[in-house]
């Protein structure tokens, strides 16, 4: 099952951090947030991942075309570009990405719609952003999704009140949903969704497309979407508090997202 990852934003309220690369590769403890949460999904064996680029999508392909040369030994002899030995492995020698350049404007929906061609119709697939990370149980998550038979599961969860929020009935179908106004109580979008392929039905390819606008409203309007509880860790990187918080779980050896 394929994981799909929205990576093609500019990240412009973290620009104090870095602005000469995506906000995906934004390090934590020495490696991209992109990575952390790559690593996240293939702990629970789901490594196969298509990557919706954008903003300087370039650094992000460099860096996964260079993961060998930089994670491994090798030797290799001037003047024979094929001489090119490795002696060991790294740990995640078996991963399959796929770079999708989805355009550098683009919103979210646009980029969703774009990756349709990676996709085998009738096939679900996850779908996550590139800038935050949680302890979600992905197979609970994808059981859940599959138990309700709906479009599209997202996980609801509870955030710092400068969220939105989404309003559920007694047996988790979502009533309404709302981005990011004030919030008043209950739960925002976390991300982390699990998606049918009919959900591309609710896409169009206009470079305005949000997916979280229209598309999550018609959703909710044919009672095609459903929230999947989340009461442990999450947390989003948009501003260099976030960002010093993550890094610090690191170091201390508290980070609830690092289960490799």
């Amino acid at each position: 099952m394929k994981v799909v990852i929205l990576c093609g934003g500019q990240g412009t309220r973290i620009r104090d951090v870095a602005d000469n690369i995506p906000k995906p590769m934004i390090p934590l403890g020495g490696e991209p947030i992109l990575w952390h949460i790559m690593k996240y999904y293939a702990s629970f064996g789901y490594k196969e991942f298509i990557l919706c680029l954008g903003y300087r999508g370039k650094e992000i392909k460099d860096y996964f075309l260079n993961y060998e040369y930089a994670t491994t030994d090798y030797t290799i002899t001037l003047g024979n570009k094929d001489s090119i030995v490795f002696h060991n492995k790294h740990n995640e020698q078996d991963w399959k990405i796929t770079f999708a350049e989805t355009g550098l404007n683009s919103m979210t929906g646009a980029r969703i719609k774009r990756i349709k061609k990676y996709i085998q119709p009738g096939e679900a697939f996850f779908l996550t952003y590139g800038d935050g990370v949680s302890d979600v149980d992905i197979n609970k998550l994808y059981n859940f999704h599959k138990s309700n038979g709906k479009t599209l599961t997202l996980t609801g969860v509870r955030p710092p009140g400068r969220f939105g929020e989404i309003l559920v009935d007694n047996k988790g179908a979502i009533t309404e949903f709302s981005e990011k106004p004030q919030a008043t109580e209950g739960r925002i979008n976390g991300g982390f969704f699990v998606c049918e392929y009919s959900l591309f039905d609710f896409l169009n390819d206009e470079e305005n497309l949000i997916f979280e606008g229209e598309p999550m409203k018609k959703l909710v309007h044919e009672k095609e979407i459903m929230q999947f509880n989340h009461d442990g860790f999450w947390q989003p990187m948009d501003t260099f508090r976030e960002y010093t918080l993550l890094n610090s779980l690191l170091t201390n050896n508290k980070a609830p997202w690092k289960i490799w």
